[in-house]
């Protein structure tokens, strides 16, 4: 039986990802923060699935947390199979009003806690000549995003760090896949602040997580380097960057997200 480790498993796409590979009979262990909702969530599918998972508590935006997630894994001798680096949040508002530390602790999430895990994991799995890993980033890596401008690079580092591992691995046996959703139910919005008026604004439908995770995995089953979930809109949105020039595209994104610069 296989295992994956899934980083901020407690909710949203994370938990998804948790409960379709436990559906599949995979092994897990998550890592997040909330301890209460991984111990309530790791209990759930061990008794329904019959696997074995494992809960690490981490705050992942600490320097030190993806090295001791590593060791860890080591000292309780268990094999990561899949490595699903899903953890992360966003900010919104303009970013001269915005706390730097929390600028900081994104970056350390999204970006360097996600290339440790990746480095750390990925040497064994290429001395095994198997496994995978998934990289969530978001669509909104494929151009820059005022009042999200920290989050939309950080997923724009994902997405480009992604495929250039998945061409470097292609004959390693070792799969990299980078997910880029577009809008989809979860904390998200909550969490980077968005005002009411702004939530959901010109964004469309909402994916569910679920869908966003069975996309995934499909992409990854297929070795493709991306898959962009959610649908004809968001492929329009992920293509635009190609046929606008950069400057008319990022003046067109102002304006239309300049309500989240109200934020303070």
């Amino acid at each position: 039986m296989q295992t994956a480790l899934i980083t901020g498993a407690s909710s949203g796409i994370g938990e998804a990802f948790a409960r379709e590979l436990a559906k599949r009979q995979t092994n897990l262990i998550l890592v997040a923060r909330n301890d209460t909702k991984l111990q309530q969530l790791a209990q759930q599918l061990a008794e329904k699935c019959k696997i074995q998972v494992e809960v690490l508590v981490l705050d992942l935006s600490q320097p030190a947390a993806a090295k001791a997630v590593f060791e860890t894994v080591a000292e309780k001798g268990l094999t990561v199979d899949l490595l699903v680096n899903n953890a992360g949040f966003g900010d919104c508002g303009a970013f001269a009003d915005r706390q730097l530390h929390r600028q900081v602790e994104m970056i350390q999430l999204n970006i360097v806690a996600l290339v440790e895990l990746t480095h750390l994991f990925l040497p064994q799995m290429q001395q095994r000549r198997s496994g995978a890993i998934i990289n969530v980033a978001s669509i909104a890596g494929f151009q820059p995003l005022p009042y999200l401008s920290v989050y939309a690079a950080s997923k724009a580092f994902v997405l480009s760090f992604s495929e250039a591992l998945w061409a470097e691995n292609r004959s390693s046996g070792v799969r990299i896949l980078a997910v880029c959703p577009g809008p989809t139910e979860t904390n998200f919005a909550k969490t980077a602040g968005f005002p009411q008026s702004a939530d959901g604004a010109a964004v469309g439908r909402y994916a569910s997580s679920e869908e966003v995770v069975l996309e995934a995995l499909q992409a990854l089953e297929k070795d493709q380097p991306t898959v962009v979930t959610g649908g004809l809109a968001n492929q329009v949105i992920v293509n635009l960057p190609r046929l606008l020039p950069r400057e008319t595209l990022v003046s067109a994104v102002e304006k239309q997200f300049r309500s989240l610069g109200t934020r303070q």
